[in-house]
């Protein structure tokens, strides 16, 4: 009975690690944002996407409503380099991926304190990390990117 139990529990924990993201769980989770510092992160990953998608071929399906600082810079500048971008309005229902759209989504927080920011880019199933320091004004790479496929 107790081996049924644990094994029960274990495989329910298992499957909890592998689902999806929740819809709730995409955006912007920095307490106090700093609007220099989202536009020149907006920017670095806008450089990085269009490395690997090119733009005026790539039309970007959002999974979440963009209504953070972060968010409204990243779809100025990917329509600004060339991309279609299909927003998501609040409280909307996501609409289905049509032939050739890539969906997109993306967490922004701090994970260890004020200074550093985490941006992580989900691209269909393939991610994209990277850290940020802000110091003296300014915001600059911590690290590269990390892809995740």
């Amino acid at each position: 009975m107790q081996k049924t139990a644990l094994l029960v529990f274990l495989v329910a924990g298992l499957a909890g690690c592998a689902s999806t993201p929740a819809p709730g769980t995409y955006g912007s989770f920095v307490q106090a944002p700093v609007a220099t510092d989202d536009k020149a992160m907006a920017d670095d990953v806008v450089k990085k996407l269009a490395v690997l998608y090119p733009p005026a071929k790539t039309r970007f399906n959002l999974q979440h409503a963009t209504p953070d600082a972060f968010g409204i810079a990243m779809v100025t500048t990917l329509r600004a380099k060339g991309y279609a971008v299909a927003e998501v309005k609040p409280g909307a229902q996501v609409p289905a991926l049509a032939a050739g759209e890539q969906s997109l989504a993306y967490i922004l927080d701090q994970p260890l304190d004020a200074g550093l920011y985490r941006v992580t880019i989900l691209v269909n199933s393939q991610t994209l990390s990277r850290v940020y320091q802000s110091a003296g004004g300014a915001v600059t790479p911590a690290g590269a990117w990390v892809r995740k496929e």
